[in-house]
């Protein structure tokens, strides 16, 4: 297990590059099961997620070749449906959630799809019944071995349909979307999760030979086709390691200029950390944050407390709230932060607790954050990463502080930020992995 020393109290001052997106590149990848031809993705992330999916892939008998640091090909033209069996995949697939995601394209392409529970963050319960709901309406059939935690699905022929998804569930939406692309007759799915991710993943299936309509908005419309062809995708840069960085720079009174942001598909992130009394300036598609002694946090126009809660896209997204409820640490002001859709992901909170910060962790879902107002600095810790986005506010909340910090488990952290301590120390940081 590698760990972070991190000795904080340093301004830090320059440029950063935001990665590829890991949350598109996870859903694109599994797009690519869809065809035979090569596809190309560009702005791929060197991260442990990502990387366990490409060599998920190679297992399966897909043809991958590295063009360069951060572009991959993929030709699915050598796949045996059998191996979906064995259990050289059911051992490989249980330690990735984002694996869910190739039951869609398995299930539309050869019949039948087969997953142990996936794994990942421990954040609280993640059904999948939406995943399988929707195949379901296709014409598909599910079946749970709940002896070995492994679900299988067939479904010779996908036919188009009307459904209702029971959550607009991001992974969910890119399930069924991939499964109806080459489904028989019209789909159209309402609720859909409409994130940018979604939107990309959309896109890059049009480009393949898909017909996909109402791309951005919760009514999906597709038409089947017969079969997909090959592509080139580039990803978007990833908005919460953009969220990140803003937080990072509030947090510790830096300048930092965040390079080709793609402002416009950021959606309310902004807006919330401007919320938080934090400064931010769009120029020419970067983001630039002056250095701040002091942000203060806005109240509602009747003066009660501010309160930011998570919500399916364009709401704000659930993983920078670890991040806001950090920053708000050191505000002026107040804040309540509601955690709606995972109920572990506060429970870090006992950290910062114990650094100094003055929070109420009202139960699993909400906590109040009184800021301390640059009063104090948070205290140094010895601590440990529950999770990607729970590690990276911890690391934030150890550059703030006054001294020599200690993170353990930081490879949650490097399944979704990659070579973290290797670009903040280019700008500031000390950051030492041990």
């Amino acid at each position: 297990m590698a760990s972070f020393e991190i000795t904080g109290g340093n301004k830090l001052r320059g440029e950063i590059i935001p990665q590829g997106a890991k949350n598109e590149a996870l859903q694109v990848i599994c797009a690519c099961l869809l065809t035979d031809e090569e596809v190309v993705i560009e702005n791929v992330p060197d991260i442990l997620d990502v990387n366990k999916l490409i060599e998920l892939m190679t297992l399966f008998g897909v043809t991958v070749q590295k063009k360069n640091d951060d572009t991959f090909s993929f030709k699915a033209d050598g796949i045996d449906p059998s191996f979906f069996e064995s259990e050289t995949f059911r051992k490989n697939v249980a330690q990735l959630r984002g694996s869910v995601m190739i039951v869609g394209p398995l299930l539309a392409r050869f019949g039948t799809a087969f997953i142990p529970k996936p794994g990942g963050d421990k954040i609280g319960r993640r059904r999948l019944d939406t995943h399988f709901l929707g195949l379901e309406k296709l014409g598909a059939s599910f079946h749970y071995d709940t002896k070995s935690n492994f679900y299988s699905i067939e479904g010779k022929k996908l036919r188009g349909c009307y459904m209702l998804l029971d959550e607009a569930s991001v992974t969910g939406t890119a399930n069924v979307v991939m499964a109806a692309t080459l489904a028989e007759g019209t789909t159209t799915i309402y609720n859909a999760a409409c994130e940018p991710y979604i939107q990309q993943l959309c896109r890059m299936l049009n480009s393949m030979g898909a017909s996909i309509s109402g791309i951005g908005s919760n009514l999906l419309t597709i038409e089947g086709v017969k079969s997909l062809k090959g592509t080139r995708h580039r990803l978007l840069p990833d908005m919460i390691e953009i969220g990140s960085f803003i937080g990072l720079a509030a947090m510790t009174r830096s300048e930092i200029t965040i390079k080709n942001t793609q402002f416009d598909q950021l959606g309310m992130i902004p807006d919330v950390f401007k919320k938080l009394g934090i400064k931010l300036i769009n120029v020419n598609d970067d983001i630039v944050i002056p250095g701040q002694d002091i942000y203060e946090v806005e109240n509602f126009i009747d003066g009660s407390i501010l309160t930011i809660s998570d919500a399916p896209w364009p709401g704000l997204t659930p993983d920078l709230l670890s991040i806001l409820l950090v920053v708000a640490t050191q505000a002026r002001g107040s804040v309540l932060l509601h955690q709606k859709m995972f109920e572990s992901r506060l429970f870090f909170v006992d950290k910062l607790i114990d650094m100094g910060a003055k929070i109420i962790l009202c139960d699993p879902h909400r906590a109040t954050v009184i800021g301390l107002e640059r009063k104090q600095s948070l205290k140094p810790l010895e601590m440990t990463s529950p999770d990607i986005r729970a590690g990276v506010a911890l690391l934030i909340a150890a550059m703030n502080a006054e001294g020599k910090s200690t993170i353990h488990n930081i490879e949650q952290i490097d399944r979704g930020y990659q070579h973290i301590d290797v670009r903040l120390n280019k700008i500031g940081a000390n950051i030492r992995r041990i």
